[in-house]
């Protein structure tokens, strides 16, 4: 993708330097970062982000950006700018704590959009389980007074008992305005049953007359090879019974499906087994309660986690997950980021910066897994209008000491969040 630059009014008298407290006022220019803009371009040395009224106007090189006639100018020089990261499979739901049901209200919801957006997350797919606050929360996103996550949603996962209930829920979903249909095809380790493969076809059939893309839960590689020949259209977790062959390689690059390993979510199931490293990493311990982290750790809660045969399983099958993201990669196959985060102990926002260091340790580069947290997110995602730092996308974006391109540990080191050209408030 090229780089768009573009050049805007001429300025003349002179510039205020201010504190980007300020952003959004108008327009604001900041000045003097390596952007790294979200597409296939390199980072950009010494450059300019120009924003009015939440929306990108201009970003190129100091020399070839001409500043607006009045623009605020917050000078960034020596740090990082990249997109907002795009979490293409989450959920904002009724977690609190530890508690998977502690309420589904407006006021949680935005609890958690704030948590993701103080690390940097500025947009969450929320791939089900979504009511009608969540979908009234997106609704008002569009806004250039926004200074908290987006969020997508999905509604309800879809399941149903026959063919028509299947049909009717899809359109339940998509008569409250559902951005996507979920749905599950695996077994849970062969202990649920699977939806059969007549009722999975119909929900994809009744969600494309709804023109609404349909996002698969699997994990099995057969099961991706049917969703495939069945025409849905993204693959929401990660094929983790085998490695991928050369027919699974070949019918995703001719559907061009995107590919989203949530490996965090494996990680997830068996970690808190014995005391995680994270759980002494400041990035982490900035936004958890030490409730949680005390009954995490507890001797009883670790060996019920050490004995599950579910977690144990998850665990074994992990470094082939995490092979396949690397196959997969290699071969050109568009792989998002997502973690799954949202159900408890899986914590919004620390979670997707693992995740990319994930996606590098599966052999992706830091540049490469930034744009699966990013542009190729977006595109996966079927959102236009954010992603990547280019004229005529909202402002969300982050603010770094040090550069995530070189070390993807970096994406640690975030000293402010931008939505729509706002500053995201601290806690």
């Amino acid at each position: 993708m090229r780089r768009a630059i573009t050049s805007v009014l001429a300025l003349f008298g002179f510039l205020l330097f201010v504190s980007p407290a300020l952003a959004n006022e108008g327009t604001v220019a900041f000045v003097g970062a390596t952007i790294i803009d979200g597409t296939d371009a390199a980072p950009l040395e010494d450059g300019v982000l120009v924003v009015t009224d939440g929306w990108i106007r201009a970003v190129g090189p100091r020399s070839e950006v001409t500043l607006p006639s009045g623009a605020q100018v917050v000078d960034v020089s020596g740090k990082y700018i990249m997109p907002g990261l795009i979490n293409a499979h989450g959920h904002v739901g009724a977690t609190v704590g530890l508690n998977g049901n502690g309420g589904y209200d407006r006021g949680n919801l935005l609890r958690q959009l704030s948590l993701y957006a103080r690390y940097g997350v500025t947009t969450v797919n929320s791939l089900g389980g979504d009511q009608e606050a969540g979908f009234v929360l997106r609704n008002e996103q569009f806004s250039k007074d926004l200074d908290r996550a987006r969020i997508y949603v999905a509604g309800s996962v879809v399941v149903g008992d026959s063919e028509q209930a299947i049909r009717d829920e899809v359109n339940r979903n998509a008569d409250m305005g559902a951005d996507f249909i979920k749905v599950r095809i695996d077994d849970n380790l062969g202990a649920t049953q699977k939806m059969s493969r007549p009722f999975f076809e119909a929900l994809v059939d009744q969600a494309h007359i709804r023109r609404l893309p349909v996002a698969v839960h699997l994990y099995y590689l057969d099961d991706a090879k049917f969703m495939l020949d069945a025409n849905a259209d993204i693959i929401a977790h990660s094929i983790r019974d085998l490695p991928v062959d050369r027919e699974l390689i070949s019918k995703v690059a001719e559907s061009d499906t995107c590919y989203i390993p949530t490996l965090t979510r494996e990680v997830s199931t068996f970690v808190y087994e014995s005391v995680p490293d994270f759980f002494e990493d400041p990035y982490f311990l900035k936004e958890v309660e030490p409730a949680i982290i005390e009954e995490l750790s507890t001797p009883e809660r670790m060996s019920r986690i050490a004995g599950s045969r579910s977690a144990q399983t998850y665990k074994a099958q992990l470094p082939t997950a995490m092979d396949n993201v690397g196959t997969l990669y290699n071969e050109g196959v568009r792989v998002a980021m997502g973690t799954d985060t949202g159900p408890p102990a899986r914590f919004q926002g620390y979670f997707e910066h693992m995740e990319m260091h994930m996606m590098v340790n599966s052999g992706m580069t830091p540049l490469d897994a930034i744009r699966a947290s990013t542009g190729i997110a977006a595109d996966c995602i079927g959102m236009g209008d954010i992603g990547t730092l280019e004229p005529g996308k909202w402002g969300d974006f982050s603010v770094l000491a040090d550069n995530p391109a070189e070390d993807i540990r970096n994406s640690h080191s975030i000293e402010s969040v931008y939505v729509a050209g706002n500053l995201v408030p601290a806690e």
